[in-house]
């Protein structure tokens, strides 16, 4: 068994004075309850700690190592809650970010160059996944905030939605028939295991835009890369789209339909008054809208 923390600063109090009375008044606890405490601590540990004396108490050989290991352990208690305060008070620690590859790729370069400058006590770690994963890795903690694509709501949880995107049908410039719903030859590029897609897929059968194959891709970085080289039609939200276009040009095919994403952050209740995690979330706010 493990003895409680009282029980330790009492003994080290005992140790300190020799004397029970004088112990127990510094404590402010009754001289019974002070030896009570003692008795926990010396059946915690399995051996007796202190030996009554004509003047009071002594050490024994057992209580005068315990003393030194109980001071260094008080110490150490008191550096890790001073750290722990940090954590929660300054701008300082190691925090994991999590979220999909493709919006890493349109949020993260927004605003992690100015943060990491700025706050060099911070420690920014990633995690990459589908949002999902990302949001179920929040809930078990082992990501601290999470920037999604429609979060399903949770008891543990903050949402804070940031912005919306629209998952639509992009194409490149070119003029191969695999690019053209009207050459009866087109080409889709897209991740069917998506509902946005299927949604898609679902629109386009009852507008009567029809396409010969679908390609499908897990990433949604080939499918854009994919679509710029004019390997057809690109199944994609637009954020992801726009991002493409630094290597080239993507235009939104005329009267495609469109799935409307939420982009939000999630993070856990009990994170919302710690410093560094409510400067992530307002920072990432001012930038993602």
């Amino acid at each position: 068994m493990i003895p409680s923390s009282h029980d330790i600063k009492y003994f080290v109090e005992v140790a300190s004075t020799l004397n029970m009375s004088r112990a127990a008044e510094r404590l402010g606890i009754s001289q019974p309850s002070l030896s009570l405490a003692v008795q926990r601590l010396e059946h915690s540990l399995g051996t007796q700690v202190l030996v009554r004396s004509k003047k009071g108490v002594d050490l024994t050989q057992a209580g005068r190592q315990l003393l030194a290991q109980s001071r260094v352990l008080i110490q150490n208690w008191e550096l890790i809650r001073a750290r722990t305060l940090a954590s929660v008070n300054e701008i300082e620690g190691s925090y994991v970010i999590g979220c999909h590859p493709a919006v890493a790729l349109y949020s993260l370069p927004l605003f992690l160059p100015d943060l990491l400058e700025k706050y060099p006590g911070l420690e920014i770690k990633l995690e990459h996944n589908l949002s999902r994963k990302i949001v179920e890795s929040v809930v078990k903690m082992d990501v601290d905030l999470g920037i999604v694509v429609n979060p399903v709501k949770h008891e543990d949880l903050i949402i804070r939605k940031l912005c919306t995107d629209q998952v639509s049908l992009w194409v490149a410039k070119g003029k191969r028939t695999i690019q053209d719903f009207k050459s009866g030859e087109a080409v889709l590029i897209g991740d069917p295991e998506l509902l946005q897609v299927q949604d898609l897929l679902r629109s386009l059968k009852k507008k009567g835009m029809k396409y010969k194959r679908l390609l499908p891709s897990s990433s949604l970085e080939v499918i854009a890369h994919l679509t710029l080289s004019g390997a057809g039609i690109g199944l994609l939200p637009g954020r992801v789209a726009a991002a493409a276009a630094v290597q080239g040009t993507l235009q939104r095919v005329p009267g495609a339909p469109s799935f409307e994403d939420e982009i939000s952050l999630v993070y856990r209740v009990e994170n919302k008054n710690v410093r560094s995690i409510q400067l992530l979330v307002e920072t990432i706010s001012k930038v993602l809208y």
